[in-house]
């Protein structure tokens, strides 16, 4: 091979190396711009905007529109933006970059917000709707990325303001319940749905009725209740929706009991007419179960001191009778069932002397006591003398 062939294959062979060499840096560059493009849209992804696209809210009441992104590190919030548009009129409602926030509308001063607590959340919280608060709100949000490009989300969502009217008011009892014993602290509730602001009114009766207004509450409070306190009470319920009707709830019954007073004793007759349940359902006693089965009780207790009683003075009486007959000598044999009185003859015969007396005397003497004697038997048979037993 001659040196002119040689130098034209290495002058070759380095134009070969060059063009690898060229080509190796354009596919890192390219791959690199890929890898970049890739990054680039996975992170735009993350950074898309959610929220609601429509979203009806109550006059004078508050909503929220959501705004909401992923954050990343690769990505840096520069403004947050949004715009009102209503009949086709776009304004700047709210304004947050690097100076602080912002709130171009006067009518928006002091009723809108956007949290900065909370990173990716840019919501917009509106409060006391009005109804020319309706029409379509904008959220814009910029970031910069790390090669300081800029990129831009927007979403839109439409608000639209009504009124509502009152609905029928429901009255709630506190904790005790409708029935409360005098001296506690209790409260009845009227809840109503509509546009705020609802205003309340408290009644003492029924509608249609006598009744004094009590108070301009929502909430009916009874710091010490007295006995005064029982009876019906209701609620009104109202706003200024363009109907501009009053709604009523209906009457509840407010029951204090009063248990420093000692309960009265009922027969049990009455307690028991008092504890039966009528045709209707409806259970026909005004006294508490416990006072019920007290008021039993003692009716049950009465019943047996009073059989005892009895018991024991027919047990005294047979006591006395049998001293009786002890006393006055009863004696009864088998026969007939008949008990006779003996008197001891002791006794019959001390009411006569012993000393010597006269002949005629002594004739006198034992006439009267055999007269006597006589009589006395005959009259105690006839009085104790028992007939045969049935």
């Amino acid at each position: 091979m001659s040196l002119s062939a040689q130098g034209q294959e290495s002058v070759s062979n380095e134009m070969h190396l060059h063009f690898i060499s060229k080509s190796a840096l354009n596919d890192n560059e390219l791959g690199k711009q890929n890898k970049g493009k890739m990054l680039k849209t996975a992170l735009k992804a993350i950074l898309e905007l959610t929220g609601t696209h429509d979203i009806e809210g109550t006059w004078k009441s508050s909503i929220t529109l959501p705004c909401v992104y992923r954050p990343s590190q690769d990505f840096v919030q520069q403004t947050v933006i949004w715009t009102l548009d209503r009949d086709q009129s776009p304004a700047t409602v709210f304004r947050r970059d690097s100076s602080g926030n912002h709130i171009l509308l006067s009518q928006y001063r002091g009723r809108v917000s956007v949290p900065n607590s909370t990173p990716g959340n840019v919501s917009l919280e509106i409060e006391k709707l009005e109804v020319t608060d309706s029409g379509q709100y904008t959220c814009k949000v910029t970031w910069r990325a790390q090669d300081k490009s800029l990129l831009t989300r927007e979403r839109t969502t439409t608000v639209n303001v009504v009124k509502v009217a009152v609905t029928k008011p429901i009255v709630r009892p506190g904790p005790l319940g409708f029935t409360v014993p005098k001296g506690a602290k209790t409260s009845l509730t009227c809840s109503a749905n509509g546009s705020p602001p609802i205003t309340y009114r408290w009644f003492k009766g029924e509608p249609g009725g006598e009744t004094v207004h009590v108070s301009n509450h929502a909430v009916l409070m009874f710091d010490s209740l007295q006995t005064s306190d029982t009876g019906k009470y209701y609620c009104e319920a109202g706003n200024r929706a363009s109907s501009q009707v009053i709604q009523q709830s209906d009457a509840v019954q407010l029951t204090v009991r009063d248990l420093t007073k000692p309960a009265t004793m009922v027969p049990c007759s009455e307690t028991k007419a008092h504890t039966t349940i009528s045709e209707g359902g409806y259970q026909g006693t005004s006294l508490p179960l416990y006072l019920i089965i007290l008021i039993i009780v003692l009716c049950v207790a009465v019943v047996f001191v009073v059989i005892a009683v009895v018991l024991c003075r027919r047990k005294t009486k047979k006591g006395d009778h049998n001293s009786k007959n002890l006393t006055r000598g009863e004696t009864c044999s088998g026969v007939n069932d008949k008990c006779t009185y003996e008197e001891a003859k002791s006794r019959g015969e001390n009411n006569y002397t012993s000393q010597p007396v006269k002949e005629n005397e002594y004739e006198t003497i034992g006439t009267m006591k055999n007269n006597d004697y006589a009589t006395l038997v005959k009259a105690s048979a006839s009085e104790y003398e028992l007939g045969d037993v049935p």
